[in-house]
């Protein structure tokens, strides 16, 4: 794609980005076929293609509209058209610099700029999610089911975290709302990384990885999240710890792009480096340790089991799309004896994205409406995934049982 970038956006770190991204488009439209939004609303503009062309417009100089940021707040992030793209344009880079050069420059109603500021707040904030998660779930009777739905379940902490001491030891990253919705994904991933005589060590300082507020557009916010993380993990990093293990996905992907982010800042560019590089999701952890997680859980697992339970694992965007990591959950579960059910079109979005559920409630309802659809074809007997906000936001549509996958292997051995 041909480019005319404004010589003062192209002196800029992110016009030069930016400028590489747009050329590196050939304009094909594969992406149309697996963007979720364009699926839904069939409007060009609201497919990756055709946020790019306004994107392209406004780098190149034109003034962006309400309309402009209609159609780049539609997009989940999903990243899905990544997966499909065979020129390999980066669009999430794309559309994270689109989207902080227009919410500098187009205002948003009052109403508008309450909400995302009180969810930045609210979501970021451990101890004030849960106080209002409490009150919600006192409150949630007397509210109209719209509300209540709106109102995530809460797990009842059903194991305790492990107390061994190994030599081999990893970081953990709570999260913000995973302690208080499902605490037990963490102590099931204690619990089986000692069985692989791992400890893992929880950094309780360290509660966002910076994924919300970046993604609310507010990026310079963002970095201090990031650098207060960096610098509450080194010293242990110093101190020898392996990997910082990642059970929500979505996280992950945030974390993996510290080093991205943080490239031209002269005191934490080697430091965000090193800690992508050293951030695994879950499952990678289990990839190299699999013969030990074979022997260890896997197949106690498996010989626990009258017959195959089936299973319904709905891969999270972040997992398939923003980490490329797609068939690794899926091959434990099998090895562990479970019948994985066929979810039809699996590539597409549950609607959760981060906090696109509470902006974007229409789309983000019809996107679980189908998915939820897809998924109970085959009649699974559990629904599990690797993402707090996608194991959520599906717990709002459905019946089945959903819990994270390490749930289901741990609580299988307990």
């Amino acid at each position: 794609m041909k480019t005319n970038l404004e010589t003062a956006i192209l002196e800029t770190r992110e016009g030069k980005e930016a400028n590489d991204i747009l050329r590196s488009c050939v304009h094909c439209g594969f992406c149309t076929a697996t963007c979720p939004t364009y699926q839904l609303l069939g409007d060009e503009l609201d497919s990756p293609r055709g946020r790019i062309y306004l994107i392209k417009e406004l780098l190149e100089g034109q003034k962006p509209t309400e309309a402009t940021q209609t159609h780049l707040d539609r997009c989940l992030t999903c990243r899905s058209c990544e997966s499909t793209c065979p020129s390999g344009v980066q669009y999430g880079r794309l559309v994270d610099i689109g989207r902080n050069i227009v919410e500098k420059t187009v205002s948003r109603p009052i109403g508008e700029r309450v909400k995302r500021h009180a969810l930045e707040k609210i979501i970021t904030k451990r101890t004030i999610f849960r106080s209002l998660i409490t009150l919600g779930k006192i409150a949630k009777p007397a509210l109209p089911k719209v509300l209540q739905k709106k109102i995530p379940m809460v797990q009842k902490v059903v194991m305790k975290w492990p107390q061994s001491n190994h030599s081999r030891k990893m970081l953990f990253l709570d999260g913000c709302v995973q302690p208080v919705l499902a605490p037990n994904i963490n102590i099931s991933t204690a619990l089986l990384l000692d069985r692989l005589k791992i400890t893992l060590i929880p950094t309780s300082q360290v509660n966002c990885c910076g994924a919300v507020t970046y993604h609310l557009n507010k990026q310079t916010e963002s970095l201090v999240f990031i650098k207060q993380n960096i610098d509450a993990w080194w010293p242990l990093i110093e101190s020898g710890a392996e990997a910082i293990v990642i059970t929500a996905s979505g996280c992950g992907t945030m974390i993996k792009e510290y080093g991205h982010l943080l490239a031209e800042d002269p005191m934490y560019a080697h430091k965000a480096k090193v800690i992508s590089d050293m951030t695994k999701d879950l499952c990678e952890v289990f990839t190299d340790e699999f013969a030990l997680l074979k022997e260890k859980v896997l197949e106690p697992v498996k010989q626990k089991q009258s017959e195959p339970s089936r299973v319904a694992f709905h891969a999270p965007c972040s997992l398939q799309h923003g980490q490329q990591i797609k068939g690794v959950v899926e091959t434990f579960l099998t090895s562990a004896g479970y019948t994985l059910t066929t979810i039809k079109d699996s590539h597409l979005c549950c609607g959760s994205a981060g906090t696109y559920s509470l902006l974007q409630p229409d789309l983000s309802e019809k996107l679980l409406d189908s998915k939820i659809e897809n998924i109970e074809r085959e009649h699974p007997k559990l629904i599990v995934t690797a993402n707090i906000g996608c194991l959520t936001q599906l717990q709002g549509g459905t019946k089945t049982r959903v819990l994270h996958w390490a749930e289901l292997l741990e609580e299988a051995l307990a």
